[in-house]
């Protein structure tokens, strides 16, 4: 299973190895309209999405094929829930070079979630005020960001926007 987002700092399945790896031909973008888990209907939030083009490092998790099922139906239900997330199987390049496919979640650019390609104080502006039923867009955005720092993981545009946040008072909050 390949995570780029809140999969890293929550992936919420048994695993048994985690390794940094690199997707090519997709990047880490916000976007995907949440009104469910980080906005609602009246105030839409932003969620990452793999988007065409470019490359994303993230986490690589190897599941055990006991488990593999299990995992499969709980990351469907989680991704899966307004359909706006393709299922694809794709090839990851792990830190030492080692290639291995991975189950991948890419947006459906088809899909009435898209957002498509905002600026940063767009996407900004987008994710301050939202809130769903997984709390607030910023936190979703900050932990994100926090756990790829952790990991020596940079994303610029992620970045700014986080900085457009906190220039705008909008204080961090601890991982949930």
């Amino acid at each position: 299973m390949f995570g780029y987002g809140s999969l890293m700092w929550r992936p919420g399945f048994e695993h048994v190895e985690t390794r940094k790896a690199r997707l090519f031909g997709y990047h880490r973008a916000l976007c995907i309209t949440s009104h469910i888990h980080r906005g609602t209907v009246e105030k839409p939030g932003l969620v990452l999405g793999l988007d065409r083009g470019g490359s994303c490092l993230g986490l690589a998790f190897r599941v055990s094929q006991t488990r593999r099922d299990e995992v499969m139906a709980y990351l469907r239900e989680r991704e899966l829930v307004t359909n706006v997330y393709h299922e694809k199987l794709l090839p990851l390049w792990l830190e030492a070079g080692e290639k291995v496919q991975a189950v991948t979640y890419v947006v459906d650019r088809r899909h009435e979630q898209y957002a498509g390609a905002l600026d940063l104080d767009n996407a900004a502006e987008r994710v301050a005020g939202s809130r769903g039923l997984s709390g607030p867009n910023v936190d979703y955005v900050l932990n994100t960001l926090s756990h790829l720092h952790s990991l020596g993981i940079r994303d610029h545009w992620l970045e700014g926007v986080a900085a457009r946040l906190t220039r705008d008072s909008v204080a961090p909050r601890p991982a949930p």
